[in-house]
């Protein structure tokens, strides 16, 4: 084990890839760079508020957002996770920092705090089992490449799909870290195709049905995936409710996996935890469908609770289900029985005192201290 990540020491920290870490060149596991903002989630609203009204939610949640949300996900699943930020030096920016550090276990080595600089804020509102959000931001005070500098040994990261990759990204690639991309909504809706041209230099890429389909000019999910197929190795596209499909290049697999039925609560962060999961199991080495299968369970544990950051499950929350799912004696718990086998050798291994889902307002932050209060 490593000294440069002490956070795995606790011995509360289960860690999936234990058995598979022989090569000692690598620092993380993840290396995530993005903007971490303030999130204030508001749940159980019938509609969104009219002009000129106000509305009263049933419940709310604040926790650090943004790509926080991918970093905790891989973090309380086990993976050594880092994060290179931008930082405010508000309280928005400390509680952000204390969470992820001190709760979280993220390493913030290559993280700064900007005097003067205002952290970003987005409050977002579920409604009928999707969300709305409103931000408000500054650009970074710096380029995330002045942050990092010469990028840590990572075995992977996730990076921006883009016509021009930035040298972050490429060196990355040029050390052997796997490069799992993401793109974001294109607000101009151009959707430019020449940001799949810089394909050749990832290992998977896991955009939306209505992404895959704007950036490969395809009318149909699978069309986009076997389009995205012939340019990345693991091309992955997610389908909201009805699961996931992807292709295997590499190892020649062709999957689709259907979702978990479970009641939504708030999709806040559920893509960054399907992300997360899938990234660990594909470190792990497991086949295309258990990696799918696993990504698709810990984005149907988040959405059954409220608020990003806040709903991504840990092993503990993991080995929760699979106790509740063999107490089930329905057809369809059978089902998830078989469909989930493959965990549980692995949860088998999983402390009872395993790392599972925080509760952490900034109302509570403020009332009892840092560190007080956030139940794990």
């Amino acid at each position: 084990m490593q000294s440069i990540v002490p956070y795995m020491a606790s011995p509360h920290r289960f860690d999936p890839l234990a058995a598979s870490r022989e090569d000692t060149t690598f620092d993380f596991d993840l290396l995530l760079t993005g903007s971490v903002s303030l999130d204030i989630i508001f749940t159980g609203l019938d509609s969104l508020p009219a002009p000129g009204t106000e509305t009263w939610a049933g419940g709310m949640g604040s926790s650090p957002g943004g790509i926080a949300n991918q970093a905790i996900a891989a973090s309380r699943l086990g993976l050594r996770t880092s994060l290179a930020s931008a930082f405010g030096d508000d309280a928005y920016g400390d509680f952000n920092w204390d969470i992820l550090e001190n709760q979280e276990h993220v390493d913030l080595s290559h993280s700064r705090k900007f005097e003067g600089w205002h952290s970003p804020v987005t409050v977002s509102m579920s409604v009928h089992q999707d969300r709305s959000m409103v931000s408000h931001g500054h650009p970074s005070p710096v380029p995330v490449a002045r942050l990092l500098g010469r990028p840590p040994r990572c075995q992977a990261a996730v990076a921006d799909v883009v016509p021009e990759p930035d040298q972050c990204s490429l060196d990355l690639h040029t050390a052997g870290t796997k490069l799992f991309g993401s793109v974001g909504w294109d607000s101009t809706e151009t959707w430019p195709q020449a940001s799949l041209d810089s394909l050749d230099r990832f290992h998977a890429f896991m955009p939306n049905s209505a992404e895959a389909m704007a950036y490969t000019r395809t009318d149909d999910p699978w069309r986009a995936l076997y389009a995205l197929a012939d340019k990345v190795p693991v091309a992955v596209v997610t389908l909201g409710h009805q699961g996931a499909m992807a292709v295997d290049s590499v190892t020649g697999e062709e999957e689709w996996v259907p979702t978990l039925p479970v009641n939504a609560y708030d999709p806040t962060g559920a893509g960054d935890c399907f992300t997360a999961a899938f990234i660990m199991g594909d470190l792990a080495g497991w086949k295309l469908a258990d990696r799918l299968a696993f990504a698709n369970l810990c984005a149907a544990l988040s959405v059954q609770e409220v608020g990003g950051s806040l709903a991504a499950p840990g092993w503990g929350d993991i080995a929760d289900w699979w106790t509740a799912a063999n107490r089930g004696g329905d057809k369809i718990r059978r089902q998830w029985l078989r469909r989930y086998s493959f965990l549980e050798d692995i949860l088998a291994g999983v402390p009872r005192e395993a790392a599972r889902r925080a509760s952490a307002t900034v109302a509570r932050y403020s009332d009892a201290g840092p560190g007080r209060g956030l139940k794990r």
